[in-house]
Parts: structure tokens; sequence; C-alpha cells
């Protein structure tokens, strides 16, 4: 619990506005729309997609469906460790998936503006 607070992690919030889908198998596909200057000549010089579809694994699936807008960071470690209790470092682990989640505008923190 340290190490999340000493990160100022607390409540964590989907952003409404991501589109995804989950297969059969409870996997989740989250889909990014690149938008703006450089992401348009990306798109028209390198041949980039305007969207594009970055499927998680089970791990980031099962974290993608506990975030319910409620839950803090410590809460999702928690249901984490329930879920896959042999997994190492799950609390580390977990930070780090939600960390990149926000540098990816899929999540943000309690007190943030959404973007």
């Amino acid at each position: 619990r340290d190490l999340v607070r000493s990160r100022g992690l607390g409540d964590v919030y989907k952003r409404q506005d991501i589109e995804y889908e989950t297969d059969e198998n409870g996997i989740v596909t989250v889909f990014i729309e690149w938008k703006g200057f450089y992401h348009k000549i990306a798109q028209k010089i390198f041949r980039r997609p305007r969207v594009s579809d970055i499927k998680m694994d089970k791990y980031g699936s099962f974290v993608w469906h506990a975030i319910d807008d409620e839950k803090d960071v410590h809460q999702l470690s928690k249901e984490m460790e329930s879920e896959f209790p042999k997994m190492e470092k799950s609390l580390s682990r977990l930070i780090k998936f939600l960390e990149i989640m926000k540098d990816n505008n899929l999540i943000y923190w309690k007190g943030e503006e959404k973007k």
C-alpha cells in the first residue's frame, strides 16, 4: 500500500469514450483512434492506421473489467491476487500496467481531468 501512496495512485477510472470489445474468452481489445496533426501526417506518409486495436492478455482483460470507477488500486490488487494466486509481484505488475494505460489515455486517476 505504501508503494501505491508513494506514486500518488488511488481511485482509477476508465475513460468513457474508449471503445472496446470482449471476445468469448473474456479477452479485451481496446480501439484507439489516433487524432491530431502529427498522427494525420503519419497516416498519410507512413500509412499508419487511423485506429489501432490493442489486444490485452488475460491479466489486462481482468483489470480492465475490474475497473468500475469505485475501486482504488489496492482493491484492484486484492482482486487480482484472488483471481491469480500464483502471480508473482502482482501489485507492481498492476501498477506498471495502470501506468501504461494512463500514458495511453485509457484511464485517469481521481482528481485528474478527463482528457
